[in-house]
């Protein structure tokens, strides 16, 4: 039986790399850097946790549990609900939220910058419509996905992004401990960098992009689902390495920078405050083209798997071309909204999904021990997503905060559940979950046992 060769081993990482990497993935470390100044390495590690490890077991949930996508694998605690999560992270990956912001990223840090201060919302709107015209393009044709972006646009992207990195590595702004740490970063780096490692929404893009790593092995020639899951698991190892050293450069960078400037409102001005010193007036092109290809290929992946999911789950519904034209288009009006608008609503919901992503992943990784039993299931994740309802809450803008139910209920949160404050009141609850469910399985073996 077939095996993949090193060389499509590399590809296939290549290709995964390069669908997570994108415009959270530039923005983010780079304001952490800023931000956390001499704290940097504390606030890195947590941000790998969040930002690598858990997109890394993402992929490997799903290769080793051999489904053949997220809706089967969710569905093992309940067809309901393995619908209602699926769709629901499918949509928050794709064009209600993370769709929409590459386009808007790669307009306000790149092309935005070269561009006139006048009509910038002319200019958004004309720029998000080329923008998601080349994803539709790409995107209907997702057999070739592993060529576009394995071997052209991540190799294009990386290119253009070392020569920023490796400028700025040779000539440092200042070193790593130019600035103190300010901010949440001050009072708890790690744990700050955890949450911004949700940014990324790279977990729940593992969970997503797994079935295309997996369609794409297969369509090379692997066929015994013990050497899929293999392969799954060795290329997300590479793409998961190479994501961590751009991570920690990056962050590198942005600390450095503060040896020359203060820290910026976001991650796209830190990066192309840098690029302009480094570059000049040449440094916004090579930002603006490195930041449209990052976003540009992750847009790619997103549009083919949201639509690819969708025709699946609605089998008498559009077909998979319908649904990407509908998700472009969706990603276009919500593109226009702004990206203060986009990353504002985005946080609450993450804060939702990012607890059910991670328990679920946990549990398909250790079903072994329990027998993947549905119980378990259900109870550790439905205590896990009642629990994560109040980091929602707590996450919601200030207006809506406001609204007297709403407050009051993000209050007591903080004040029954441990380490709400932190952003991980879900925690104890998925254990008492947990304990929960492996007492109702006891129960229903025993009973089992007696029938007998």
């Amino acid at each position: 039986m077939k095996k993949l060769t090193f060389r499509e081993l590399i590809f296939v990482a290549s290709m995964l790399f390069g669908l997570f990497f994108g415009a959270g993935n530039l923005i983010f470390p780079a304001s952490m850097g800023q931000m956390a100044g001499g704290s940097m390495w504390q606030a890195a590690a947590g941000f790998l946790i969040t930002g690598v490890g858990l997109p890394l077991l993402g992929v490997a949930a799903l290769g080793i549990s051999r489904e053949d996508g997220l809706l089967e694998l969710s569905s093992r605690a309940g067809r309901r609900f393995g619908l209602f999560f699926t769709c629901t992270l499918y949509l928050t990956i794709g064009p209600f939220f993370a769709i929409p912001r590459c386009a808007t990223v790669s307009y306000t840090v790149g092309i935005g910058r070269i561009l006139p201060g006048t009509g910038q919302s002319v200019g958004l709107a004309v720029f998000s419509f080329l923008f998601f015209a080349a994803v539709l393009f790409f995107s209907l044709r997702p057999g070739e996905i592993l060529t576009w972006v394995g071997k052209v646009l991540n190799p294009l992207f990386l290119c253009f992004l070392g020569i920023l990195v490796v400028r700025a590595l040779i000539s440092p702004m200042g070193g790593i401990g130019a600035a103190e740490a300010s901010g949440a970063y001050a009072d708890s780096a790690f744990f700050t960098g955890l949450l911004e490692g949700y940014n990324t929404m790279d977990a729940l893009a593992g969970l997503a992009f797994g079935i295309i790593v997996v369609d794409v092995i297969r369509s090379l020639g692997v066929e015994k689902p013990e050497d899929v899951a293999e392969s799954t698991v060795k290329a997300g190892l590479f793409s998961s390495l190479l994501m961590a050293v751009i991570y920690i450069l990056v962050t590198v960078i942005g600390a450095q920078s503060r040896g020359v400037f203060p820290a910026s409102a976001n991650g796209g001005e830190a990066l192309a405050d840098i690029a302009d010193y480094y570059f000049g007036s040449v440094g916004a092109v090579i930002l603006a083209v490195t930041v449209t290809v990052a976003c540009l290929k992750t847009a790619v992946g997103l549009i083919t798997s949201c639509g690819e999911t969708f025709a699946k789950l609605f089998p008498k519904g559009p077909s998979y071309s319908v649904w990407a034209v509908i998700f472009c288009i969706v990603s276009f009006l919500i593109a226009n909204l702004g990206l203060d608008s986009i990353i504002a609503w985005s946080m609450p919901v993450l804060m939702f999904l990012y607890p059910v992503a991670i328990v679920l992943v946990a549990l398909t990784l250790t079903g072994r021990f329990f027998g993947d039993s549905p119980v378990v299931l259900r109870w550790t994740l439905g205590f896990t997503a009642a629990a994560a309802i109040f980091d929602f809450l707590r996450a919601l803008p200030g207006q809506m905060q406001d609204l007297a139910p709403l407050g009051w209920l993000a209050d007591l949160s903080g004040r029954i559940l441990p380490f709400s404050e932190q952003g991980f009141g879900w925690v104890v609850p998925a254990v008492l979950g947990l304990a929960v469910g492996l007492m109702c399985q006891r129960r229903e073996q025993r009973r089992g046992a007696d029938v007998r």
